[in-house]
């Protein structure tokens, strides 16, 4: 099982960043909460704070465990760790995505999401 952490990263308007996987990558034309696997001996909140990093070129600060969701893809199986963030600094710019949006929580079922965010989408969606 592969450890993943996942950010949601809201803005001061209450609005969720996400974005869409990019051509070539595994789940490519598929939004997700931004994030990455986990490395040996890392937490999931040092993993967000370097994957933003890398992939964004953002700051962000993890405050708030969210949720956790298994999911099994056809070759490999996915722990999902969500936490609530705040980006601290920084402009986004994308290295690993296609794409990024700024969401409001009820707007979120709008779009295609992976399969392993599904579950963050509903939790978020029906506050």
């Amino acid at each position: 099982m592969i450890e993943v952490a996942a950010a949601i990263i809201e803005d001061t308007d209450g609005r969720i960043l996400i974005a869409l996987r990019r051509e070539g990558k595994s789940q490519a034309g598929l939004w997700e909460f931004p994030g990455g696997k986990i490395e040996a001996g890392e937490s999931p909140e040092d993993c967000l704070v370097r994957e933003l990093q890398e992939e964004m070129k953002i700051e962000i600060e993890p405050y708030a465990f969210f949720a956790v969701n298994e999911h099994a893809y056809e070759t490999v199986t996915i722990r999902l760790i969500a936490y609530r963030a705040k980006m601290l600094g920084g402009t986004i710019r994308l290295s690993d995505h296609d794409e990024y949006r700024w969401v409001q929580a009820g707007e979120l079922t709008q779009y295609l999401f992976a399969p392993a965010d599904i579950p963050f989408v509903e939790q978020l969606s029906a506050h």
